[in-house]
């Protein structure tokens, strides 16, 4: 990932790094975190409807001191309402080009670029579906071991990036986030975007915003998205926040304590 904090715009050798990342990807998705006191009017100011959303609960897995963090692995498992549940084993950043071939042409790998202001990451996420069962809420009660969750090529996967001899039963249990999530259409804009909020235990929140487009068309879409945001008042240049590592650390320090 790269970044400039200071000024929240990419150098001009982040950009061709960026670039080169995005011709091999399969998509970009954009992001911004808005602050949670501007949570409110970004609301208003967007006009969304939060009983067009679904609720879904996400738990992730990892050691207590993240060592699956330090080498750039995510465990995810989530329920989702009325769809069922999911799973991922995400890996980033990467290099798509880097990427074995039987990995880049399974039809559950995705590698998309997730770019915020002053950053960029290119990841490469191989996804499951579990449907229906509840098999998420039984594993995270400690019912089932944790690799049922995934599938052998799944388990591949994590077993060539993970720390050596930590086995995916070994993990912990960090959570669950209660997540809302709204797909709309923003008056004036004719992109869809997609707002999460996420409820942390100890009441604080994340509310990031996001809308996907293809390789062929980040530039023009970020500096729309950028003008159309702004003119709505939306503060692009707040310090921002990444969902996932704001979970881990949340309940990293949970599992320190206890």
């Amino acid at each position: 990932m790269a970044s400039d904090t200071t000024s929240h715009r990419l150098t001009d050798a982040q950009l061709l790094e960026a670039l080169a990342l995005i011709k091999d990807a399969d998509s970009v998705e954009l992001k911004l975190t808005v602050p949670d006191a501007s949570r409110r009017s970004a609301v208003t100011a967007l006009e969304m409807d939060p009983l067009e959303g679904q609720i879904r609960q996400v738990f992730f897995f990892d050691t207590p001191d993240l060592a699956l963090d330090a080498r750039g692995v995510v465990v995810r498992a989530r329920r989702v309402q009325g769809r069922g549940d999911d799973t991922v084993i995400k890996l980033r950043p990467v290099v798509p080009a880097d990427l074995p071939e039987r990995l880049r042409t399974s039809p559950s790998m995705v590698v998309e670029v997730d770019a915020m202001p002053g950053g960029y990451v290119c990841s490469a996420s191989l996804r499951g579906d579990l449907g229906a069962g509840g098999r998420v809420k039984e594993t995270a009660a400690g019912g089932r071991p944790l690799r049922k969750l995934f599938s052998k090529e799944q388990r591949q996967f994590y077993a060539e990036h993970a720390p050596d001899g930590l086995d995916i039963d070994d993990l912990s249990v960090l959570g669950p986030i209660n997540v809302f999530k709204l797909k709309f259409s923003p008056p004036g804009y004719d992109r869809k975007m997609v707002a999460e909020l996420w409820m942390y235990p100890d009441g604080s929140r994340v509310v990031e915003l996001s809308t996907k487009c293809s390789t062929a068309e980040p530039f023009q879409v970020a500096t729309e998205a950028r003008a159309y945001l702004t003119g709505k008042g939306i503060d692009l240049d707040a310090e921002q926040q990444t969902k996932t590592r704001t979970a881990l650390e949340f309940f990293a320090r949970e599992l320190a304590a206890d």
